[in-house]
């Protein structure tokens, strides 16, 4: 059957961005609908940001498309351009290999819910975090600028 049971999906809290990269989203919860649906060729996930979280560092995507659509709540989508307010009903699109960082930040006092979708390209998907001394190498993991792994 299609629909998914909710009691299998993977709810995941906090990130896997090394220290001290993943405080900002320690209060994150990812839920994978794609995964627990059997998707291959793209993610869904519900993410509930609690206040004051970040859906993740800034960053952007060599090879995977992304698409946020929130729900419930508002979150404020910073980029290269600035602070944005992204009210229930309201969406936003990252097209893979467009150079401008960004991510979403909870500045309200409730929780808000986005639903992400993104394609899955694992294998050649590089990720850029122009605010901090990382990238995320498909072969190596997370490694600083020049290179080195970080531990």
């Amino acid at each position: 059957m299609p629909k998914i049971n909710m009691e299998r999906v993977i709810r995941q809290v906090g990130s896997g961005y090394p220290s001290p990269f993943g405080e900002p989203c320690a209060k994150r919860a990812r839920e994978t609908l794609g995964n627990a649906g059997g998707l291959n060729q793209f993610g869904v996930n519900r993410l509930t940001l609690a206040p004051g979280a970040w859906s993740s560092q800034r960053h952007w995507h060599s090879h995977e498309d992304e698409f946020v659509y929130v729900v419930a709540g508002e979150v404020t989508l910073v980029d290269d351009d600035g602070a944005h307010l992204l009210r229930a009903g309201e969406c936003a699109a990252f097209p893979a290999g467009e150079k401008n960082g960004h991510h979403l930040q909870n500045r309200s006092k409730t929780d808000a819910i986005v639903i992400e979708v993104g394609s899955r390209f694992q294998d050649a998907d590089a990720t850029d975090y122009p605010d901090i001394d990382m990238r995320y190498d498909p072969e190596a993991g997370y490694v600083r600028r020049d290179g080195t792994r970080y531990p």
